[in-house]
């Protein structure tokens, strides 16, 4: 069957991908580049998966991979406008286009080396143009074929994006895990 990419409507499997173990963790929910700094400082613990579904209730917050019934995937992507990048001011805009970003993608443990990054941001590109985008954008790590550390390759590579016909449209000066992050670009017109 392999590997099927669609727009994540159900919050317990978006809480698979990105909540906590125990609920009262504060971990990040995909929220840091969602929701306004203050905001996101100030949610914890619970409050955290409760925004998530709050946004929720306005749309998808991103994509998820599926394998059967099985969520082995998570891809936040969503108007930048939305998002934290509106405001960035380490990453650039490029025009004044109603762009897309797509920031997080993580796939679940046990499941990875199997494509499913590179099925996630093919996925997150489709809901994209399905939504009216003009363009999506990446901003992921320039890292020349390094390793890069787990916790933090959650933005992706230079690699992974063009291998998805990404094109390197801006250099930044936003650095992550010692590599510096590009602005990658698509095109959906």
């Amino acid at each position: 069957m392999g590997i099927q990419v669609r727009p994540a409507t159900a919050f317990d499997d978006i809480r698979t991908m990105v909540g906590p173990k125990k609920p009262t963790s504060n971990v990040c929910w995909c929220l840091s580049y969602r929701v306004p700094g203050a905001e996101n400082r100030a949610l914890h613990g619970p409050a955290r998966g409760e925004k998530v579904r709050e946004l929720l209730a306005d749309g998808p917050p991103g994509v998820l991979a599926y394998d059967g019934d099985d969520v082995v995937g998570w891809a936040a992507v969503h108007p930048r406008a939305d998002t934290s990048f509106a405001t960035n001011r380490k990453i650039p805009h490029v025009d004044d286009q109603d762009v897309w970003s797509v920031w997080c993608i993580r796939v679940r443990p046990g499941h990875r080396g199997r494509g499913i990054s590179h099925a996630l941001l093919s996925g997150a590109v489709d809901f994209a143009r399905a939504s009216g985008a003009p363009a999506i954008e990446g901003y992921p790590v320039d890292n020349q074929g390094a390793k890069v550390d787990l916790t933090m390759a959650y933005v992706g590579t230079r690699a992974l994006f063009e291998r998805a016909e990404f094109v390197h449209a801006a250099d930044t000066t936003s650095v992550l895990n010692g590599f510096p992050r590009v602005l990658m670009r698509r095109d959906l017109s």
